[in-house]
């Protein structure tokens, strides 16, 4: 029995010395933790129930110059409830006028709420859905309704904002205000003004501290932010709406009507080089038949421009002193060869011999091109440097991605050829955006100043101007103004009684223009054979105040009218028509006090007879109809008029005695 007990004894001690052991080690383990590991595991912890969370901060607007909203960031609101915080002698007095006021406001009946806050209660849900999509006006009302009205930590509301970017003028000029979003793959994608003027925009984001409260579903500890977000400045544009919504509408008729697959309008501000409209519309594929702002292609798309670089032709071979607009030239029946290749008109049979100025204003290839051969063929250089100076071979340096490059050819090139330099003379093998034509044309209607086109005017926090941009000139002087003075007057001729003349306008003037090039010439086949048509210029043709220039590509061709004056210049006509007959007129009044004797001699007639003491009807006969019906009003008399102008007969004859009570007519012609 002795020796039972001992052995027991041994076991007893041997499972306490182990114990004692396993103490040490976990004492140990721990104190590790606690010294060497402790900081990594209480991060760990407080990681993976507390965390702090981006709040974006709202991005400033962008509006047009007359202050219309073109974008704009609208906090959108969710709001959930945490049905553990609120204490039960708050939950049970106030959950019915809670249900009683979310009823009022979103529609469903009170009973409804009051179920939903009970269930949560009772399931012990810490993320009920109450309401989506709440405005800030909203937001601010549910937030002093019974129990939320307690904060989070004792009323249980949680409150979710996120900032949404609305455009209210929806799809016009959307491609130049441009996008900053996020795609699928977490990639930036920003377009246009948004992308450019991003820095500004953008402002500051904010950290609010939230902690875990079921899988995937965190609230706010404070009702206050750890950082609080800074909201961005606004971008003063220089979109006209007005101008904007004319130029637009205007384009998207005209590509409907001709079938086309795209086009842009531009409209620039002379003086300052300020965008004033910009429009791009495309299909976004070759059987829709409706039209969206997919590509800016007057900013990106560089192609051949056709017969608007013959202005190019014209600076040159007069501010070099080659010949002047009168210089006569020989069409030669409407063909011209060139090492085997033809230089065509589109008129059938040419045009005879007539003179440099003319040929432009019938757009005559062959004219053109021969007196471009003739002056330049042996220094070909000294044409193309004239471009160069002009800075044509160079992008714009607009603050957009994707400007479209120029393409001037140079005789240093490999591939510059015979017939690099007759075609150059009537817009092919070159390569211009219609923004960079347009930067042309309005330096010739500036008085030879070459502005770089303006798309935001200034940078504004609230009322205070943060930057402002000022014009920016990229050549003070194309060319002399002697020939600016030319220029104007052959371009006023083309819409007089050249190419453009079907869209002259005794009512108002305008000087431009017109192009048509073939697209694909270089193939074979012919099968894809198609046409950019355009037209570009300014207007009032006298006091030049907007170019303007419109590019449609891929006209209908079956009606044989894809020519530019067809196509694209009625879009450039109705836009300068709505601009001149709906802006209001600011036009200023001479000689506004001088005295006319003829009035003066009338105004002493009626002031006679309405002062002196008349006590029977006056003879009215010949006085205007207005002077007459004051006169009458002014006697207490009742008066009806019949016609317009002078009086012609009274129904109650001159010299009857007045009574107030009888109504006299009066017959105008």
């Amino acid at each position: 029995m002795a020796i039972e007990d001992k052995h027991i004894s041994y076991r007893i001690y041997l499972v306490a010395f182990s114990i004692f052991l396993m103490t040490i080690a976990i004492t140990f383990k721990l104190t590790k933790i606690q010294w060497s590991e402790g900081d990594y595991y209480r991060k760990l912890a407080k990681e993976r129930t507390v965390k702090n969370f981006v709040i974006p901060a709202n991005k400033g607007n962008i509006y047009s110059s007359d202050g219309s909203l073109l974008a704009t960031s609208i906090p959108n609101y969710n709001i959930r409830f945490d049905a553990v915080v609120p204490k039960s002698l708050a939950f049970e007095k106030e959950v019915k006028p809670l249900a009683d006021s979310l009823a009022k406001m979103l529609g469903n009946p009170s009973s409804f709420y009051h179920a939903q806050l009970r269930m949560a209660r009772a399931n012990k849900n810490r993320y009920l859905l109450i309401a989506r999509e709440l405005s800030y006006t909203e937001y601010i009302k549910i937030k002093g309704f019974p129990l939320f009205n307690l904060g989070a930590n004792k009323g249980g509301m949680i409150t979710e904002q996120e900032t949404v970017r609305k455009y209210p003028i929806g799809q016009i000029a959307w491609r130049t205000i441009g996008y900053d979003k996020i795609d699928a793959n977490g990639k930036r994608n920003a377009k246009g003004i948004e992308a450019a003027f991003a820095k500004y925009l953008n402002g500051k984001d904010g950290k609010v501290l939230k902690q875990k409260i079921a899988k995937g579903q965190w609230k706010p500890i404070r009702d206050v932010n750890e950082v609080d977000p800074q909201d961005g400045y606004d971008v003063i544009s220089t979109i006209d709406v007005y101008i904007q919504d004319i130029a637009h509408h205007a384009l998207l008729k005209q590509l409907k009507e001709f079938k086309a697959e795209h086009g842009c309008v531009v409209v620039m501000e002379t003086k300052t080089g300020k965008i004033k409209a910009i429009s791009n519309l495309g299909k976004l594929k070759e059987t829709d038949s409706t039209y969206f702002e997919t590509t800016n292609y007057a900013i990106a798309e560089s192609h051949e421009p056709g017969s608007t670089f013959k202005l190019v032709d014209l600076i040159a071979l007069l501010d070099d002193h080659k010949i002047d607009t009168s210089k006569v030239y020989d069409s030669k029946g409407g063909i011209i060869d060139y090492r085997g290749n033809k230089v065509r008109d589109s008129h059938e049979g040419g045009y005879g011999k007539i003179s440099l100025a003319r040929g432009f204003e019938v757009s005559s290839n062959t004219i053109m091109v021969q007196a471009v051969y003739e002056n330049y063929r042996n220094n070909p250089q000294e044409f193309v440097d004239r471009i160069d100076r002009m800075g044509l071979n160079k992008p714009l340096g607009l603050p957009f991605q994707g400007e479209g490059k120029p393409y001037i050819p140079q005789p240093s090139d490999k591939n510059w050829s015979a017939i690099s330099l007759p075609w150059m003379a009537f817009g092919y093998g070159v390569s211009l955006t219609p923004l960079q034509t347009l930067t042309l044309y309005n330096a010739v209607a500036n008085n030879g100043e070459m502005i770089k086109p303006q798309f935001v005017s200034e940078i504004k926090e609230w009322n205070k101007i943060i930057k402002t941009y000022n014009k920016e000139v990229i050549n003070p002087k194309i060319c002399s103004d002697e020939t600016i003075k030319k220029l104007k007057v052959v371009l006023q001729n083309v819409v007089k009684k050249g190419t453009g003349s079907k869209l002259y306008s005794k009512d108002f003037s305008m000087a431009g223009k017109t192009g048509t090039a073939q697209a694909n010439y270089g193939k074979n086949d012919g099968n894809d054979k198609h046409y950019i048509s355009s037209f570009v210029g300014f207007f009032p043709a006298e006091n030049p105040k907007y170019s303007c220039i419109v590019v449609v590509h891929k006209p209908n061709t079956s009606g044989n009218n894809y020519y530019g004056a067809d196509v694209a210049g009625p879009v450039f006509k109705r836009i300068a028509q709505k601009i001149f007959t709906d802006s209001p007129s600011t036009n200023e009044i001479k000689n506004l006090n001088k005295k006319i004797s003829k009035q003066e001699l009338a105004y002493d007639d009626y002031k006679i007879k309405s002062n002196s003491g008349i006590k029977v009807i006056p003879n009215l006969k010949g006085m205007s109809g207005m002077d007459a019906v004051a006169l009458l009003e002014n006697l207490k008399l009742k008066v009806k008029v019949i016609g317009i102008g002078k009086v012609k007969k009274q129904s109650i004859p001159a010299g009857q005695s007045l009574d107030k009570n009888k109504t006299i007519i009066l017959e105008l012609s």
